[in-house]
Order: C-alpha cells, then structure tokens, then sequence
C-alpha cells in the first residue's frame, strides 16, 4: 500500500496545469448540455413571446436534439482534421452567437432555425471533454475526472427546467440565451491559449467517407423527428411519421453496412466488437432514459396535473440536482477503494428503486412526496455514468478513443430521444385505458359519484334550470377528476417502464469486464 501510495504521489504537482483546461472545456460542455432542456418549462412563454401555434412549440427543443444527435458522432473525425483545441474554439464561438440569436429571433421559423444552429455548432464540445479526460489525467485522477465529467452529464439536465423556470419568472424568456453569451465569449477567447493536445490533420478531407457522413445525417435526423413528432401525430396512421421511419431504417441500415466495409470511417462502429465499449454503450443508453425521460416527466406531471408554474416545477425538482452534488464526492471517495463495476452496479439499481418509488405517484403528490424518490434519483447519477467513462471508453486503445468517443455520447442522448418517446406514448395510450375503466365505475351504484352529482345540483337548485345546469357542471367535474386520476395512473406506468430498463441495465453490469486503470506517470511529462 505504501508504495502504491508513493507512486502516486509525485504525479500530483505535474497534473496540476491540466486542471484549468479541463475546468474551461468542462463548462462549455455543461452549457451545451443545460441548453437541452433549460427550454423545457418555458416553451409555453417562448411560443406567446412569438407568437406561434401549439404544434409550432415544440420544434425549438425538436430541432435543437436533430441537430445535436446528428453532429455529435462526427466529433471524433473532426477532431482529427481540425484538432481539439480549433474544433472545441470553433464549437464555442458558433454556439455562442447562436445563442445571441435564438435571443434576438423575430418569430418562431427564425427561432426553430437558430435552436438547430446552436445544437449542431454546440454539440461537438460534448464528446471532446470525455477523450480530453483521458489526456489530461492518468492514475486515481483519471477516476476523478470521470467523477466530475458524469456529475455535468448527469446534473446539468436535470437543473435545466430549473434554471429556466426561473430565469423566465424573473426576467423573460430571452435570457434563456443570453446568459451563454459571457461564459461562451470566455471560452471561445481561452481555448486556443491553454488546449494543446493534438495537431489538425487536413489531409484526412481528401479521403473521408462524405457518403457516410450523409446517410449517418439523414438516419439519425430522421430518427430523431420520428421519436419527437410520432406520438402527437398517432406514429405510423402518419405519412409523414411513417416516410421518415422507413427514411431513417434505410439511410441508418446503408451507413452502418458502408461503414463497416469502408477504410476510413467516419464512426468506428467497430468498436462494438469490445465488449465493455459495447455494454457501456448499452448502459450509456439506458443512463439516458432515466436521466432525460424523468426529467420530461416529472415538470410535466407537475405543471399539467397539479398546475405548478415554471418556478414551482423548478423548486421542486431542485432536490434532484442538490442530491447529485451530493453524490459526486461519495463517489470519488468510494471509487478509491472499490471495483468501479461495483459502483456501477449501485448506480443503476439504485436508479431503478428510485423509478420504483416514483411508480406509486398520486394526484396529490407534491415536493414533499417527490423528495425521497428524487433524492435516491439523483444521488446515483454520478455512479451510473462515470464508470461507464472509465469502463467502456477506458477499455480502448488511445488512437481509438477520439472516435468512438462520439459514438458513446450518442448513444446516451439517443436513449433520452427513445425515452421521451416511449413515456408519451405510454402517457397518451394508458391515460385513454385508465380512463375507460375509471368510467366504468361511474354508475348510479357509487355512492361517492351520487353525492357529488346531488351535491352540486344543489348548489344551482335556486339558479335558472339549476338542474340542468347542475348536472352539466357535476358531469364536467366528474370528467376533470377521472381525467386527472387516468393521467396520473399513466405518469407511473411509465415510471415503471423506466424501472424495468434499469433493472436490465443492472444486469449487464456484471458482464463488465474490470479495467486497470494505468498508473500516474512518475515524471514530468503528461
């Protein structure tokens, strides 16, 4: 142990510059996460703010994730021809004038135009920090930045309705945008003098696989509407939803098929082949699920079944973010003494006991009810990502990383963009089955329903057709009631379905294999 302790301890003072570079690209990384969904609670005010149609609402977040999901696995290649530190530069500075923008838009087509801008300039700053993580720090510190990397993939958007809710309330929705402007004005003009980590390769444009590049965009772009857009269109009853699901099948089924037979990929989707960078993909799909589909659901059921506003949505799920700082440290401190599988294997059941304890919600459930479920949610998240980093990126070669780097990234986002589906799929189709059943209880035999029929007749017995009237508005709130009881049977329904993904993923935790990480080099160089 002594000696163990002794090689590590000179590592520490060379580590040291790294931390800064690190720190910088770690925030540009958290704002292109946040900015996913620190629109979510707030797109009712960016639609009034412009003036435009229910249906037109959600493409602000639509195009944003179409965009993000489609460049994020082109990371890696175009870390090679431009090098980190001009790609993470160039990522910086288009995503903050695009932010500029989406707060200056005029309308709504100008506003969906500059969200799918940001998410396609902003989305590269993502996987370069994971493959900048394993440059940056070897030994026990490599465990650490992986701690601090999962906590911002976890946590940051969990806190973005929060952060929106109350930014809104407080200012307007234009500030949404602009409080990227400063960060992102800073990283842009910091990036070029402290990352140097590779070189620009440009010879490698003559010979990339342009035909790849765009059946991957069309597939995944595709993909991506389809998830978004299937269940407020009735899915496959569509033609539009129907035409992009064979467009995405067919583009994504030639791109993998080109790829795996091509020289020079874009993706390297043969590193399915290791077994802990597949699991961990696996996983990592999975992490996006929980992460990003509770997210979507909790604001939800809060704004549509109790009727919280932005602030309140926001103050209520505070507990979630909170709980997640407070795992980060428990983590690093575990992780020196135990398997990181093991940890890993806490993570993703304790998430799923959480999404257990969230299937038993009832219409009346408030902060006090979600604190518990919300707390055992966030408190693993850092233990069910962060090992995923070491466990499945870790297991790969150096020259490797950069490009499978976007892939694992993507995988997780893609999760989110699968969950979210499934959950208002699940909410729409059982709210509707929920409520049949509850209305077939509503017969002159329930006592309970009698009574508030006659109760409010009475109230209008001395009004103008008070009975009739009565009755229409005892019906209407028979109607509000079975609808709120039938819509929030479906809110744990879903919850359920999320619980039975973790309960796989912990499973497959234990056909990790371990991974030693390499020790802390004893001189200077790094």
């Amino acid at each position: 142990m002594s000696a163990q302790s002794a090689s590590v301890r000179p590592a520490a003072a060379p580590a040291a510059p790294s931390i800064l570079p690190f720190v910088v690209m770690c925030t540009g990384m958290f704002m292109a996460l946040l900015d996913i969904q620190i629109v979510a609670s707030s797109l009712q005010n960016i639609g009034g703010g412009l003036s435009a149609a229910q249906d037109e609402i959600s493409w602000v977040q639509t195009a944003y994730l179409i965009a993000e999901i489609t460049m994020i696995p082109l990371s890696g290649w175009l870390t090679r021809v431009f090098s980190t530190r001009w790609l993470f530069t160039a990522s910086a500075a288009g995503f903050t004038l695009s932010s500029l923008l989406c707060g200056l838009a005029w309308n709504i087509d100008s506003m969906i135009a500059f969200r799918a801008i940001q998410g396609l300039l902003g989305a590269s700053m993502i996987p370069t920090v994971f493959t900048s993580s394993f440059h940056y720090f070897q030994g026990q510190r490599r465990v650490y930045s992986a701690a601090v990397i999962g906590t911002i993939a976890s946590i940051a958007p969990t806190l973005g309705p929060v952060i929106g809710g109350w930014i809104t309330d407080t200012l307007n929705w234009h500030w949404l945008f602009y409080i990227n402007l400063l960060p992102g004005v800073a990283i842009t003009a910091s990036i070029p003098f402290l990352v140097r980590i590779d070189k620009p390769d440009v010879t490698l444009l003559r010979g990339a696989d342009y035909p790849g590049i765009v059946l991957m965009a069309i597939g995944l772009g595709t993909l991506e509407y389809v998830l978004e857009e299937g269940t407020r269109w009735n899915w496959f009853s569509d033609d539009k939803i129907l035409a992009g699901a064979w467009i995405a099948g067919i583009s994504l089924t030639l791109f993998v098929a080109r790829s795996l037979t091509f020289r020079n990929p874009v993706v390297d989707l043969r590193a399915f082949a290791n077994r802990n960078f597949a699991l961990g993909c696996i996983l990592s799909f999975v992490t996006g699920i929980g992460i990003f589909t509770t997210t979507y659901l909790t604001p939800l059921f809060l704004g549509y079944v109790r009727g919280y506003s932005a602030w309140q949505t926001g103050l209520a799920i505070f507990s979630t973010g909170a709980a997640s700082l407070l795992g980060t440290p428990v983590f690093i401190l575990l992780s020196r003494k135990f398997d990181p599988r093991r940890l890993m294997f806490f993570g993703m059941a304790c998430f799923g006991v959480s999404m257990w304890s969230f299937s038993f919600i009832t219409s009346q459930w408030s902060a006090t009810e979600l604190l518990l479920p919300q707390i055992l949610r966030g408190f693993p998240q850092v233990f069910a990502v962060a090992p995923s980093v070491n466990l499945g990126l870790g297991s790969l070669p150096p020259e490797r990383l950069k490009y499978a780097s976007g892939l694992f990234n993507m995988m997780r986002n893609l999760g989110g963009a699968f969950g979210i589906a499934g959950a208002a799929a699940i909410l729409n189709d059982q709210t509707n089955a929920h409520f049949v059943t509850i209305a077939a209880h509503l017969t002159p035999a329930n006592g309970a329903m009698t009574r508030l029929v006659d109760a409010t007749a009475q109230r209008y017995a001395t009004r103008p057709g008070g009975p009739t009237i009565g009755h229409e508005a005892a019906l209407k709130q028979l109607w509000q009631l079975a609808y709120r009881e039938a819509s929030t049977l479906a809110y744990g329904d879903a919850f359920r379905a999320i619980m039975l993904a973790f309960a796989v993923a912990t499973i497959l935790v234990l056909f990790m294999r371990k991974i030693v990480v390499p020790p802390a080099p004893a001189s200077g160089a790094h």
